[in-house]
């Protein structure tokens, strides 16, 4: 699977839960943050697919953000949700991280 289709499904699962959030507990946060990380993954994609620069380090930092975010919750509340999202950020975090350091960046 390319780096591209990775954050795009990646953008599209964060804005996703993201809205989920908002209409299910009226959670305007959970909007703004899932749209957001669904945003710099979606804009990493398009960068890797269009082989312009830092779009691998856009999806990276994305991904950085939700382990940042998801992973102390997780381990703090052990709920399904946060354990789910500091997954996806793990994923992203060896897709992309691997990426860079073998220096594939598209």
């Amino acid at each position: 699977m390319s780096l591209s289709t990775i954050a795009y499904i990646l953008a599209g699962l964060t804005a996703g839960g993201g809205i989920t959030g908002y209409v299910r507990a009226g959670s305007v946060p959970s909007m703004v943050a899932g749209c957001s990380v669904g945003l710099l993954y979606a804009l990493g994609a398009y960068r890797i697919q269009s082989r312009a620069t830092y779009g691998v380090e856009l999806a990276l930092l994305a991904s950085v953000v939700l382990a940042g975010s998801s992973i102390p919750r997780a381990i703090k509340t052990q709920k399904p949700l946060p354990i789910g999202l500091s997954t996806l950020a793990a994923f992203g975090l060896y897709s992309f991280g691997m990426a860079v350091a073998n220096g594939r960046m598209a």
